[in-house]
This record gives C-alpha cells, structure tokens and sequence, in this order.
C-alpha cells in the first residue's frame, strides 16, 4: 500500500471529524466557532455557516479518504489511519473548543 493513501485517510478522517461539530452545531441552531468568525477559529458563526462548513468538511473527508486509493473497511491499516485522523483531530478539538465551553475544567 502507497504511504501517501495512509495519509489521505488520516486527513480524511481529521476533517470527518471536524465536520461532526460543525454540522451537528449548526443543525441543532447553535452558533458555534469557525474559521469565518471574527476573530478567526474564537468568534461564534451563524447555525447556516456551520451547516455549509461541516458539509464542506464530509465532502473532502469523502475525497480523502473514498477518492484516494483504494479504500478497504476491512484492512486494519486503511481504517487505523482514518480512526487516527479522528482521534487526533477530537482531541485538539476538545482541548481548542472546551476552553470556551468549559471542558477544559469541568465542574
């Protein structure tokens, strides 16, 4: 298998993984942060802008990983790379959105 389709899937799986809070966030008809938002990535955005951007993230999450290669859900290799994608992407999201959530220190 060619290195650089193990990497298309971890990136892939990064931006499944960022577009879950996104989408869910907008559909749900929260603001929520995005790179739109002023000042970038800490201002909230509109519920529609996180809408457009979390579908904007499964349309290159689908690319990276569907598009690239020759996907197998059954090669423990093809699906560690995306599952690490997520993981990675979750926890900097986690650590990045739960300083203003409150996360980050839970009561």
């Amino acid at each position: 298998m060619n290195w650089l389709h193990e990497l298309s899937y971890f990136a892939g799986g990064a931006f499944l993984a960022n577009a879950v809070p996104h989408f869910v966030s907008g559909m749900s008809g929260r603001a929520f942060q995005s790179p739109f938002a002023r000042p970038s990535g800490e201002g909230l955005s509109s519920s529609t802008v996180n809408v457009v951007w979390g579908f904007a993230n499964f349309v290159v999450a689908y690319v990276l990983i569907a598009r690239v290669g020759s996907f197998d859900l059954h090669a423990t290799r093809d699906v560690a790379a995306v599952g690490a994608g997520v993981l990675l992407m979750g926890v900097v999201s986690a650590r990045l959105f739960g300083r203003f959530h409150g996360g980050n220190s839970p009561a």
